[in-house]
Order: C-alpha cells, then sequence, then structure tokens
C-alpha cells in the first residue's frame, strides 16, 4: 500500500484518499466529498487534538505537495536522501513523509509492528536513513534507553507536542539531529521549522502567519485545508475554512520578522489554560517538568501526565494521573514536581489508571481522560 503512495498516478490522480486508522471507519466518507466538492484528489485526515470530538480534515493531494516541497526546501532534501518512517500514515505527520518522498524523488523504509526504540534505532543504522520525524514521546524513549543516534541521520523532525529542554538537550548529547517543528493537521504538516540544531523556527515562505493582541495565530497559505466533514447521525456536515480570512487556531505563539523572514516561537495553547483561585496556569510548562523529571529522578517505568479537575472552591485542581508506576515512583514524582510549583498550582493528588488515553501520535486525550478520573 505503502508503494502506491510514492507513484505519480496517486499523487497526480483525482481519487479521494482518507487516512483510517485501523479500528476507525469513515463509511460513506470518500462518495459523499465527491458528490458534494468533486474530485479534487482529497486527502482527509482526522484531527488529533487533546480535546473535542473529532473531524476529518479536508486537504487535498496539490496542498500536500505544496507543503512537501517547502519542508524539502527548508531542509535541503535531495534524491540521495533516505526516509525512515516511525509515524502511522493515517495521520499527517506520517503520510505527509509520502508527499515529500515523493516529491524529491527519496526512497523510504518503514517501521513495523508496535513502537520499540532498541528496534527503530537498529533499523535506522541499517538502511543508512538519513530522515526521519519523531514525536515528543518516542524520543523521550530513545533518551531513557540511552540510545545513541546513529551517524547516518542528519535530520530528526520533531512536531506533534511539546519537546521539554531537558528531554532534549539529553537527546542532542546522544547525538540525535533533532529539529523542532510545528504545525497541525489543517497545514499538511509544517508551518514553522527550526533553521539549525538549537536556533529558532522560521515560518515557512507558503505561510502568512498573524497574531490578535493575545498571541493567539492566524494563519493563512497555499496548503491550508479546505475545510472539515463531520458526521452528525447518518448525515456529513461540512465547514470550510475560509481562504481570505485564514484559519484561527488555539495557539498562542510569538512572531518575529527579520526582513522577508519570519520566526515563530509556541508559548501556549488557548485550551492549555485553566483557571485556579483566579490565577492562570499553563498545563504546557508542567508536562514538560514532568518529562525532565522522571529523565533526572530515573523513573523511566509507566506513564505520567498532569490533568486538571473541577474543584468548587478553587475552581479546578490538579491531579498526576500515572499509568505502569509504582506508588513509591509516583510519591516521588509528585513531591518532586510540587518543588517547582506554586502554591496554587500544587499536585492535590496522584491517580492510578490502567492506561491513560492517548491518540496515535502520543497526545492525550483529555476529555476521555477527564471522563474516566470523574
Amino acid at each position: 500500500m505503502m508503494n502506491e503512495h510514492l507513484t505519480e498516478a496517486f499523487w497526480q490522480g483525482a481519487e479521494t484518499h482518507v487516512a483510517c486508522a485501523p479500528a476507525e471507519s469513515a463509511e460513506g466518507l470518500a462518495a459523499w466529498m465527491e458528490q458534494a466538492h468533486g474530485r479534487q484528489g482529497w486527502c482527509l485526515f482526522q484531527t488529533s487534538g487533546t480535546e473535542g470530538r473529532q473531524k476529518w480534515v479536508a486537504l487535498t493531494k496539490a496542498t500536500m505537495l505544496i507543503s512537501a516541497r517547502a519542508v524539502n526546501a527548508h531542509f535541503a532534501v535531495t534524491a540521495s536522501d533516505r526516509w525512515l518512517l516511525a509515524l502511522p500514515l493515517w495521520h499527517v505527520g506520517g503520510f505527509g513523509i509520502l508527499a515529500r518522498a515523493f516529491a524529491a524523488g527519496v526512497s523510504v523504509e518503514t517501521m513495523s509492528g508496535k513502537w520499540d526504540a532498541k528496534a527503530f534505532a537498529l533499523k535506522a543504522e541499517e538502511t543508512g536513513a538519513t530522515l526521519t520525524s519523531l514525536v515528543p514521546t518516542q524520543v523521550f524513549d530513545l533518551v531513557s534507553a540511552g540510545i545513541a543516534a546513529p551517524k547516518s541521520l542528519r535530520v530528526v523532525l520533531v512536531g506533534g507536542g511539546a519537546l521539554s529542554q531537558e528531554v532534549r538537550q539529553a537527546a542532542l548529547k546522544l547525538g540525535w539531529p533533532l529539529r523542532t517543528t510545528y504545525g497541525m493537521t489543517e497545514t499538511a504538516s509544517q508551518v514553522a521549522s527550526e533553521v539549525a540544531e538549537g536556533g529558532r523556527m522560521e515560518v515557512l515562505p507558503i505561510w502568512e502567519p498573524a497574531t490578535n493582541a493575545e498571541g493567539v495565530l492566524t494563519i493563512r497559505g497555499q496548503a491550508l485545508a479546505k475545510g472539515y466533514a463531520s458526521r452528525e447521525g447518518s448525515e456529513w456536515r461540512w465547514e470550510s475554512i475560509e481562504t481570505g480570512k485564514g484559519l484561527r487556531t488555539r495557539d498562542r505563539v510569538k512572531l518575529t520578522r527579520e526582513g522577508s523572514r519570519c520566526f515563530l516561537q509556541f508559548t501556549g495553547r488557548e485550551s492549555g489554560i485553566v483557571k485556579i483561585l483566579g490565577e492562570l496556569v499553563a498545563l504546557g510548562p508542567i508536562q514538560e517538568r514532568i518529562e525532565a523529571l522522571r529523565l533526572e529522578l530515573q523513573i523511566i517505568a509507566g506513564d505520567a501526565v498532569v490533568c486538571d479537575l473541577p474543584d468548587e472552591r478553587a475552581g479546578s485542581r490538579l491531579v498526576l494521573v500515572v499509568s505502569g508506576m509504582s506508588a513509591v515512583d509516583a510519591a516521588r514524582l509528585r513531591e518532586a514536581l510540587n518543588l517547582h510549583l506554586r502554591a496554587f498550582e500544587q499536585i492535590q493528588s496522584v491517580v492510578a489508571l490502567a492506561q491513560i488515553p492517548r491518540g496515535d501520535l502520543g497526545k492525550v486525550r483529555l476529555e476521555e481522560l477527564r471522563s474516566l478520573l470523574a
């Protein structure tokens, strides 16, 4: 199936591609899209956001290739490169690699089976991979196992969530040539990418970013999705993205312009802000601190996330949710975490679950997690 997606017949064809995970179904979506909006070579992906119900983002093969060429140019990708694919093809982060490979005439090796950090590093070494793309949880696994990077790798793209500075620095010491990226499904992958190891993220020239007074990003550009499809009962519904106005994201960023170049710094997410005792608290930095402390304290086993829950007195309260972690390690982690938090941010309790609900790219499904805790 992957070889089919590396052919000119696929990328130039008008057929609709629905990127479904093995357990998912989108019955009737392709036929409905073509009937309602014509055969435009649609590429449909479910959003991988942390909150709310999922919708199908409507990109096209043409917009994905626009994004692919911009990313290839940014990282000077040539036909001599070799991709190693370790992300699922039903997410734009994985499928976008196939678009970049086709656009540059690059070969692709793929990982099979469940993610395994040691198997990934061995595959990269065996295949002589020069390019790969990972999410923060995969980087954490490589670092926690102390795995050094294969010498062939020249760029490791990291997206899909925030990577703590501690994990990043540990990965760089092991030789992993990380380049952080910022993007979303609606932008066919990347909006901005790091210009060099340890450098700033530069907005790709295909995008026109803008922020409002609160720093919330709106993005316009040629590779922007056309809209969303969602099902209500047995009926499919359409919600357009107005290309003239662009897409108002839920992300706060800082933009810096230097001549014709624009640099982006991610500062937070609207949905990741809660109010406790009248004070605004950002969950993102707390989660980054959790990952850093796990490395520092050598608490490698299991999973741990911060979650907010309603509180009659304070408005919200924070709990540490763990899975596959001993009670002793969970207590150590909570104690160390609270040393770094302000009084109103303190973790009130630890809750152990059999499994923390995460999407395929490692993002926590917050609504589902809150329901489990409730």
